[in-house]
C-alpha cells in the first residue's frame, strides 16, 4: 500500500489515543531534514506507529508542523508567564526574568526552538495564522513589560514595540549558536542576554 492510499483508508483516532509520540517524531524528523526533507513515512517510523495512524491525527505534513510549532509556542508562553510572576514586580526585574525563561527554553528545547525558526516559512493560510497567532502571545507579553518600564520612566527606549521586537530576536536566535560544550553555560548564556535585552530597552538600573 502506497503512502497516498494509506491516507485515504485512515479512520479516525479513538479518544483518549496518545499522539504525542507523532509530534515528538515529526520534530525531530523536522530538525534533522527540514519541513521539505522531513516525510510522513519517517515521522511514522520515528514514532513507532503506522503511516495511516499518523494521517489519523494529522491529515498533512502541514498540519504536523502547526501542531509542533503551536505546542512550543505554548510551552515557551507557560514557562515566561511563571518566572516572570515569580520575579520582583519591578520592570526592570520582570524583562530579566522573561529573558532568561525564553533563553533557557530556547536551550531546553534547542530542536524545536530551530525548527520555529527557520520552518514557519513553508506554512501559509489559516494554517500560518494559527501559529502567529500562538506566537504573537509571547510578543504581547514582553511588549507590556516594555511598555511598563517606560510609563514607569525605567526604560528611555522611545520605539517599545521595535525595542520588543528586537529582544525577542535576540532571544530566539540563541537557538542558531548554543553549544552545551561551548564557553558560556546556560545560565550565563540567559544572563549575558538579559543584559544586551535590557540595554536595548535603554534601562536605566541594568
Amino acid at each position: 500500500m502506497n503512502e497516498r492510499s494509506e491516507r485515504r483508508s485512515a479512520k479516525q483516532p479513538s479518544p483518549g489515543l496518545n499522539h504525542q509520540p507523532i509530534m515528538n517524531g515529526a520534530l525531530a524528523a523536522f530538525a534533522e531534514h527540514g519541513f521539505n526533507g522531513a516525510s510522513m513515512r519517517d515521522i511514522a517510523k520515528r514514532a513507532d506507529t503506522s503511516l495511516s495512524n499518523v494521517y489519523n491525527y494529522f491529515p498533512s505534513k502541514e498540519d504536523l508542523l502547526v501542531a509542533v510549532l503551536k505546542d512550543t509556542n505554548g510551552e515557551l508562553l507557560r514557562r515566561t508567564n511563571r518566572t516572570v510572576a515569580a520575579a520582583k514586580p519591578n520592570p526592570t526585574d520582570r524583562l530579566r526574568a522573561a529573558v532568561r525563561a525564553y533563553v533557557g527554553f530556547v536551550v531546553d528545547a534547542q530542536p524545536a526552538s530551530i525548527v520555529a525558526l527557520s520552518e514557519l516559512r513553508y506554512l501559509g493560510g489559516e494554517r500560518r495564522k494559527a501559529v502567529v497567532a500562538a506566537r504573537d502571545e509571547t510578543e504581547a507579553l514582553f511588549l507590556r513589560l516594555v511598555e511598563e518600564g517606560v510609563e514607569s520612566g525605567e526604560f528611555t527606549t522611545t520605539r517599545p514595540h521595535d525595542a520588543t521586537r528586537a529582544v525577542l530576536l535576540l532571544c530566539a536566535t540563541v537557538a542558531n549558536w548554543f553549544r552545551p560544550d561551548g564557553e558560556l553555560s546556560r545560565e550565563a548564556v540567559a544572563e549575558l542576554q538579559a543584559d544586551f535585552a535590557l540595554a536595548l530597552v535603554g534601562a536605566r538600573n541594568n
